[in-house]
C-alpha cells in the first residue's frame, strides 16, 4: 500500500474508531502512575529508559510529573526487522548509560504479548542493575503473554483489540492522540497490534 493510500486508510480508521479512554482518563492514569513511581524512586537516583518509539509519549507524560532527580536515556530494539513474526532481539540503539548497580525504570506504551519487552528486560538485567521495574500506560487483557513478562506500574487495562493513541500507532499514524482508541467494528485491513 502506498503512503497516500495508508494516509487515507488511517483517516477512515480514526473516523470509525471507538474511544476507549479520553484524554482526562489517560491523564488521571498518568497521575496515578507518577505517584507510585515517586514513592518508589524518589530517593534512588534511577535511570529512566524510554522504549522508542511507542514509549516516547508515556515517558514524556510521566517524567513531567516526577519531581526528583533521575537520569533519562532511551533504547530502540526490535524483534521483527520487517517481518510479521519476531525472532531474536536486535538493538537499533542501546542505552548509553551504564546500568550496572543502578535502579532502572523502563517506560513503554503497552504490554501486549510482551515478547520484545521481555527480551529488553532480560538484556537490561544482564547488565547487573540494582533493580529493574517496568511502567506501561496500557496492558492488553488476554492470556497470550510471554511467560515471565510483567509490568509493575500499569495505567489502564485495554481490551484485546487493535488500539492506538498515546504512543501506540495505527500503521505508524496517530501516536500523538491524547486518548486511547480501538479500531471500530467495521475494521481495517492488516494485522492487529
Amino acid at each position: 500500500m502506498n503512503p497516500p493510500d495508508r494516509f487515507q486508510e488511517a483517516q477512515t480508521v480514526l473516523q470509525n474508531a471507538d474511544c476507549l479512554f479520553d484524554a482526562g482518563t489517560v491523564n488521571a492514569a498518568y497521575d496515578r502512575m507518577a505517584r507510585a513511581i515517586r514513592a518508589e524512586y524518589a530517593a534512588l537516583n534511577p535511570v529512566v529508559l524510554c522504549v522508542m518509539i511507542g514509549g516516547l509519549i508515556p515517558t514524556v507524560e510521566l517524567i513531567k510529573r516526577l519531581n526528583f532527580p533521575f537520569e533519562l536515556d532511551y533504547l530502540h530494539a526490535s524483534r521483527y526487522r520487517g517481518e510479521t513474526t519476531g525472532s531474536s532481539l536486535v538493538w537499533k540503539v542501546e542505552p548509553g548509560t551504564v546500568l550496572k548497580d543502578r535502579n532502572v525504570l523502563i517506560i513503554d506504551d503497552i504490554l501486549d504479548e510482551g515478547h520484545t519487552l521481555l527480551a529488553i528486560q532480560r538484556a537490561v538485567l544482564a547488565q547487573g542493575p540494582a533493580s529493574l521495574k517496568t511502567a506501561v500506560l496500557s496492558e492488553k487483557r488476554h492470556q497470550r503473554k510471554a511467560p515471565g513478562v510483567a509490568a509493575q506500574f500499569i495505567g489502564l487495562q485495554v481490551p484485546d483489540r487493535y488500539v492506538f493513541g498515546c504512543g501506540m500507532d495505527y500503521k505508524e499514524y496517530f501516536r500523538q492522540l491524547p486518548g486511547i482508541y480501538a479500531v471500530g467494528a467495521s475494521g481495517a485491513s492488516g494485522d492487529m497490534a
